[in-house]
């Protein structure tokens, strides 16, 4: 079950591999982010001391749940990944052109997950192919809808 879509980075990328990954969170993350308190669309993942870090996701924080903490909405938040798929993933980011972007966060087995996209990114005349092929494919569908009735 998805908590929150990214769809911001498809527009900006093209997504090549998907990886799912564990995040390390607090308690009050928790709850607020089960709420759907949480953004990830201006965030982004990045390589530091040999871990990867979802950065500039904004989780707002309960006024009831965080009495004693003082909660910070951006943090750096670690996430979980296999060492084979951090050495895969290391390889490729450090090629020029290529990006981690988080494309949702979702449930599975009662833990927060995130998905993460090896992505590449879009020049302005690729989002505007984009953009073209999309118009083309909802006026055939409309056509299609009116020819049936």
């Amino acid at each position: 079950m998805s908590i929150v879509d990214n769809r911001k980075a498809f527009h900006d990328y093209f997504i090549e591999e998907k990886y799912e990954a564990g995040l390390v969170l607090e308690g009050w993350e928790v709850k607020s982010i089960r709420v759907g308190r949480v953004a990830i669309k201006e965030g982004y993942v990045q390589l530091h001391k040999g871990a990867f870090w979802l950065v500039g996701a904004h989780i707002t924080p309960l006024a009831s749940a965080s009495t004693h903490v003082l909660p910070d909405p951006t943090r750096f938040r670690k996430l979980l990944l296999n060492q084979s798929e951090i050495n895969k993933l290391i390889g490729k980011v450090e090629r020029a052109g290529y990006t981690l972007a988080p494309l949702d966060m979702h449930y599975k087995g009662g833990r927060i997950k995130l998905s993460v996209g090896l992505a590449r990114g879009k020049k302005l005349h690729d989002k505007r192919d984009a953009s073209r092929e999309r118009d083309a494919k909802r006026e055939v569908e409309r056509a299609m809808k009116t020819n049936r009735r």
